[in-house]
C-alpha cells in the first residue's frame, strides 16, 4: 500500500479517540479556584493533535514490544500535547504575541484573564512531566528518565522556549535563511522532532540507523510545518485557520514568505516533503511500517489550517 492510498483518517480515528479520552481523564476539572477549567479549555475540544499522533505513529513504526510500551506511548503522546498547549496559552498573551483567537475560540487569557492563563500554562507544563513519571510500575524507570530528558530539552531554552525568545527578538529584523531556519528548528521543530524520538524510545531497543533516520524525518517535518504555517498566514483567513490570519505580516515578523516569496516558499515546502520521505526510506523500516508517518507528513504539507 502506498502513502497516496493509505486511509489516514481510518488510522487516526481510534488513536484520536484514545488521546482525547486520556486527556479528558488526566486534566483534573477540580483543580483549585477554577484553574482546572482554564487548563481543560486550553487543551480539550480543539487542535490537530499532530504531536501525539507522531508519537504513536513512530512507536508503531519501530514496533511496540509489550503492554508497558503502549502505556508509555499514550502517556508520552499526551505529555507532549500538554507542553504544546501550554506554549500556545503563553504565546497568545499580551506580553508575547497578544492574540485573541486560538482554535476557533477566544484565547485563554481573553476567556479567563491573564493571571489565570499564566497559571493554566504552568499547570499544563507540570502535568506533562507528571504523566511521564507514573508512581506505579506501568512505565520502567529507564524509559521515564529518557522521556523526561527528551521533553525537557525540547521544551526548554535549547528548544521551544529558546526559539520563542529568538522570535520575539527578531521582530522587524531581516534574518538570513540560516538564522530563520535555526529559529524555527527550536521554536516549532524541537517538539515535532521530540514527538518522533519519544515514540521510538517507548518502543524499546531500536537500531541506531533507524533512530538517526527517524530523527532526520522529525527535523525536516518540523521545518516543513513552519514553512506551511508562514504560507497559510498570508493565503488563508482567520475562520479557516482558527487563529488570526496575517498577524506575522502585521507584526513585521521574519517568515519564509517574507524571505523568499510565496511561490518559492511553496516550492520549498514540497522539497521538504521529499526530504522527509527520503529519511524514512533510509530508516531500514518497511514501507508499510512507515505509512502513518508518511501520511502525517502529507497532512502537514497539504493542510489548510
Amino acid at each position: 500500500m502506498q502513502a497516496e492510498t493509505f486511509a489516514l483518517s481510518d488510522w487516526m480515528a481510534p488513536h484520536l479517540q484514545q488521546i482525547e479520552c486520556a486527556l479528558e481523564n488526566w486534566i483534573d476539572a477540580d483543580a483549585p479556584a477554577g484553574l482546572g477549567q482554564a487548563m481543560r479549555y486550553a487543551v480539550l475540544d480543539g487542535g490537530k493533535r499532530l504531536r501525539p499522533l507522531l508519537v504513536l505513529a513512530a512507536a508503531q513504526a519501530v514496533g511496540l514490544q509489550d503492554e508497558s510500551s503502549g502505556v508509555a506511548a499514550l502517556r508520552a503522546a499526551c505529555a507532549i500535547e500538554l507542553i504544546h498547549a501550554y506554549s500556545l496559552v503563553h504565546d497568545d498573551m499580551p506580553c508575547m504575541d497578544n492574540d485573541v483567537l486560538r482554535r476557533g475560540k477566544p484565547t485563554v487569557h481573553v476567556q479567563f484573564g491573564q493571571a489565570q492563563a499564566l497559571l493554566a500554562g504552568d499547570g499544563l507544563q507540570a502535568l506533562a512531566f507528571e504523566l511521564l513519571t507514573p508512581q506505579d510500575s506501568s512505565v520502567p524507570l529507564s524509559v521515564q528518565a529518557a522521556l523526561v530528558g527528551l521533553l525537557s530539552r525540547a521544551a526548554g531554552y535549547k528548544g521551544m522556549a529558546g526559539g520563542q525568545a529568538i522570535d520575539l527578538a527578531s521582530v522587524g529584523l531581516a534574518l538570513t535563511e540560516a538564522q530563520l531556519r535555526q529559529m524555527h528548528r527550536l521554536k516549532t521543530g524541537a517538539l515535532l522532532l521530540c514527538s518522533v524520538q519519544m515514540g521510538v524510545v517507548v518502543a524499546g531497543q531500536v537500531q541506531t540507523a533507524a533512530m538517526l533516520a527517524l530523527s532526520r524525518f522529525g527535523e525536516v517535518l518540523g521545518l516543513a510545518f513552519q514553512v506551511v504555517d508562514d504560507i497559510l498566514d498570508v493565503t488563508s483567513d482567520s475562520a479557516t485557520l482558527g487563529k488570526t490570519a496575517g498577524k506575522d505580516v502585521a507584526a513585521d515578523k521574519p517568515t519564509y514568505v517574507a524571505l523568499m516569496g510565496l511561490a518559492q516558499a511553496q516550492a520549498f515546502a514540497r522539497e521538504l516533503r521529499a526530504q522527509a520521505f527520503a529519511a524514512l526510506d533510509e530508516s531500514g523500516l518497511s514501507a508499510e511500517q512507515t505509512l502513518p508517518l508518511r501520511a502525517l507528513a502529507d497532512m502537514v504539507i497539504q493542510r489548510d489550517n
